[in-house]
Parts: structure tokens; C-alpha cells; sequence
């Protein structure tokens, strides 16, 4: 399947308990690893999340254990999602938002 451009990928962030935003190191790593893999020429900000993407890909389960979101995870015993998370190239389908609806795109 051949993409259009340009195109946005988005690393959604998370709350802190109370309520205020926070970064989300693992949506941002995802980000890069996804945008890694695209042809063209990356924004700025896609060559950063591209960047911690490859800083961190040696060890991605434990950098995604130990990031604020994992640590929340790992404590309501969400371990394996957790390391289902760091699997690279996991599944051969990736969800496409069609009418307000989710559906695989293969």
C-alpha cells in the first residue's frame, strides 16, 4: 500500500493524576519507530521522535518498563501489554480510521 503525504502521526500524551497533561514517552518512541520506517523527508519533529526511537530501540522494554506510563502499567499488573508494546513489527495490519470507525488496513 502506497501512502499519500503529507501525513501526521500524532503521540497522543496521557494525564498525571490531576488531570493536568503529560508527555507520553512511549507514544513518542512509537512515533519514531513508525515514522522511521517511512520514505521522505521527516518534519523536525518527526526526526526527533525519530531520534529517541533509535536511542532507545537496544532496550526498548526496559525504557518502556521504567517510562511513568509503564511504571502505572506494571502496577495494575499490565506487565505484558507493557512488553507487547516493545515488540517491533509485531502484526501485519495496522488499524485505519474510516468514518469514525476503526478497521484493519492490511
Amino acid at each position: 500500500m502506497v501512502l499519500g503525504g503529507p501525513f501526521a502521526i500524532l503521540p497522543a500524551g496521557e494525564r498525571w493524576k490531576d488531570g493536568t497533561l503529560r508527555p507520553a514517552f512511549g507514544d513518542l518512541v512509537g512515533a519514531g519507530a513508525i515514522a522511521a520506517r517511512l520514505q521522505g523527508t521527516p518534519s523536525p519533529e518527526a526526526a526527533a521522535a525519530i531520534a529517541v526511537f533509535h536511542s532507545v530501540s537496544g532496550r526498548l522494554s526496559d525504557m518502556l518498563t521504567s517510562c511513568a506510563s509503564g511504571r502505572e502499567l506494571v502496577e495494575r499488573d499490565f506487565s505484558d501489554d507493557v512488553r507487547l508494546a516493545a515488540d517491533l513489527d509485531a502484526d501485519s495490519v495496522a488499524p485505519e480510521l474510516l468514518d469514525g470507525t476503526f478497521a484493519a488496513e492490511r
